[in-house]
């Protein structure tokens, strides 16, 4: 088939790939999100996706919009038997869906019903989720609510923070994008409604949602600093600036001695903090302005005081 690929973050780029990589379609162009500021000399970047495609010689796309009419003009002339997608960033129109013979197809990390929108493996760490996976579908106007074609199922590990999560599902579900390729080509495969039950949403992780309240139970912190790594990072605050808690915490189930939020240091390299429920250990923080080191190296640092809290 001739595929138009929609994406735009480095979690994309395994996706592209394996179509490229594909003897059965052609990735005549890709769409991808206009280039954006960014590091500390604040220039115009192309996304990884562009990237990746610039290298391959593929025409690269960059509309404001999806219903730009010089976009829409060349995606008609580009007439795609389909376009595959995996984290675009932008609201795909009417208009545009009716283009590719076959529609638009996305690859979204979640088991569909369960955590549609912008965040879905943050939210399935964050709640504890103990399966995960992806699912591809074609798109329609409701959020991630488009009949399903293919899934696939990923074990979330104890230890597992969203990016790595995040990961091996941008890994696994760049093969089931192209086996869902195949399969619409050759008509084996009808999407499949997705159930009415079980749906749960999962919006945009923010800054001030990575806030970590220490007197909630030491699991639930753990799930937080996991599912918001790398980004946008859990954090908390120790002398009135930001500390960005960028490593896994460590559990210390036998210990519940510190109140909520007051630090300790056990010894050279242990340094803890007490929860709503049991201590808990600090991996790698990151002071405002500093690069991450170990906790034990901060805390001899800042030499830290008896009774002296997080988060206050």
């Amino acid at each position: 088939m001739r595929l138009v690929f929609a994406g735009t973050p480095e979690v994309a780029v395994p996706a592209l790939d394996a179509l490229l990589a594909s003897d059965r379609h052609e990735v005549v162009a890709v769409v991808t999100r206009p280039d954006a500021i960014s590091g500390r000399g604040r220039k115009l970047v192309a996304s990884p996706v562009a990237q990746r495609a610039e290298a391959a010689g593929i025409e690269v796309l960059k509309p404001v919009k999806p219903s730009d009419p010089d976009f829409m003009a060349r995606l008609t002339e580009l007439a795609p038997d389909c376009c595959p997608v995996v984290a675009y960033g932008a609201l795909i129109r009417p208009g545009a869906l009716e283009i590719p013979k076959h529609g638009w197809v996305n690859l979204h990390f979640s088991l569909l019903p369960a955590w549609r929108g912008a965040a879905p493996v943050q939210h399935a760490v964050l709640a504890g989720d103990e399966v995960t996976g992806a699912s591809t579908f074609r798109i329609e106007q409701g959020l991630d609510s488009g009949p399903v074609f293919g899934i696939l199922t990923e074990e979330i590990r104890p230890t597992d923070t969203s990016g790595e999560l995040l990961g091996r599902l941008a890994q696994a579900g760049s093969r089931l994008l192209v086996a869902t390729m195949d399969g619409i080509e050759d008509g084996a495969l009808q999407a499949v409604p997705q159930p009415t039950d079980g749906i749960t949403l999962a919006p945009k992780i923010n800054v001030e949602d990575a806030r970590v309240e220490w007197a909630h139970p030491a699991l639930r912190i753990d799930r937080l600093v996991r599912g918001c790594a790398p980004a946008p990072g859990a954090w908390t605050t120790f002398r009135g600036e930001r500390l960005k808690l960028s490593g896994p915490v460590k559990l210390l189930t036998d210990s519940a001695e510190l109140p909520p939020g007051e630090l300790a240091v056990v010894g050279k390299n242990s340094v803890r903090v007490g929860t709503g429920s049991h201590e808990i250990e600090l991996g790698e923080v990151q002071p405002q302005g500093k690069k991450p080191m170990r906790a034990a190296d901060w805390a001899r640092g800042v030499r830290i005081e008896p009774g002296e809290l997080l988060g206050r």
